[in-house]
């Protein structure tokens, strides 16, 4: 035999095999997809914004009309002053709007609450809304007057 026939003669017997050309169907068709489905397992979903989380505070005060101090932040309050009412104390902090507020220990804020207060200063727990954040509240001290270190 010449070798194109003996070429020919392979293409017909591969050709005539059934398992071989079963697996050429099988390799063309494209196996069936489920559709995805995405675990977060403890992450944060990627496909949410970040920006989001830091104005839904802000949302949640605008469709909940609060009064007094519990529509603040803990980062817009100043003292202003500290009194003692009925053997315990109370603090005076002002607002962004200028007007002055009477405060007592638990009361709520916006993004936190007031944890303490003491003869000289306040003490407020602030929600802490950063993603990446291991704690999710901190304290933040307020004081009547700035701390001098002696030598």
């Amino acid at each position: 035999m010449r070798p194109p026939a003996v070429a020919l003669a392979v293409v017909l017997l591969v050709g005539a095999c059934p398992g071989v050309s079963s697996a050429r169907q099988a390799a063309a068709k494209p196996a069936p997809t489920a559709p995805f489905a995405y675990n977060p397992e403890g992450r944060r979903d990627p496909f949410v914004s970040l920006l989001k989380r830091a104005t839904e505070a802000r949302a949640r005060q605008d469709r909940q009309p609060a009064a007094g101090v519990s529509r603040f932040l803990v980062s817009e309050l100043s003292l202003r002053g500290i009194m003692q009412s009925r053997g315990d104390h109370v603090a005076l902090v002002a607002g962004p709007d200028n007007r002055t507020y009477v405060v007592r220990v638990n009361d709520r804020l916006l993004d936190g609450s007031i944890r303490a207060i003491t003869a000289d200063s306040l003490v407020c727990l602030q929600d802490v809304n950063d993603p990446l954040s291991l704690t999710k509240q901190r304290e933040v001290r307020l004081t009547l007057r700035a701390v001098t270190e002696a030598k």
